[in-house]
């Protein structure tokens, strides 16, 4: 499934897939929870994730705005203090904040989450690395919300039962889980 849907994205040329990403966090920018939130975790996406750069740009002066930081097997949260306060990370390349260590995860309000895949249901597949489905079950009091390309929305996908449900999916059209 995860090369399927790779070989999907490879159909779409970047600005396309920019252009689909602007509409999506637009759409996230609607939501009420997020409308609300004042501490919003997001991540710094890869070229073929949904582009967030832009919207933790915009929104690290009105709001907290924390990124994920690869660390061992887990994800430690990190505030964000602009794109130049990035370093490549050891893990994947990725490009990963390097500000103040966020240990009180009650005060994250909504989490912005990527995937390979979800189902309208809130149903999610990651990368395989498990890295969300261990931070996810932490951040119990926060409105998770996954964020797609419209092709990256299928029927179905296999789940068990530590997979954590979002609260809503969006891509391009949003859809809050039943």
């Amino acid at each position: 499934m995860r090369q399927q849907i790779k070989t999907l994205k490879s159909t779409y040329s970047p600005s396309a897939l920019l252009a689909m990403s602007h509409r999506v966090m637009e759409q996230v920018e609607q939501l009420e929870a997020f409308k609300l939130a004042r501490c919003v975790m997001a991540y710094w996406s890869l070229p073929d994730e949904v582009d967030t750069h832009a919207f933790a740009e915009r929104w690290r002066r009105q709001k907290q705005i924390v990124l994920p930081k690869v660390k061992g097997s887990l994800l430690e949260l990190r505030l964000f203090e602009g794109e130049v306060s990035l370093e490549v990370g050891h893990h994947f390349g990725i490009m990963e904040p390097a500000g103040h260590l966020i240990s009180d995860y009650r005060s994250i309000d909504f989490v912005v989450v990527p995937g390979i895949a979800f189902t309208a249901q809130g149903e999610r597949l990651g990368r395989g690395g498990g890295y969300y489905d261990r931070l996810l079950p932490q951040l119990k009091g926060a409105f998770k919300a996954g964020v797609a390309f419209p092709f990256q929305v299928l029927e179905h996908l296999p789940v068990e039962e530590f997979d954590v449900r979002m609260d809503a999916v969006v891509w391009g059209k949003m859809q809050k889980p039943a």
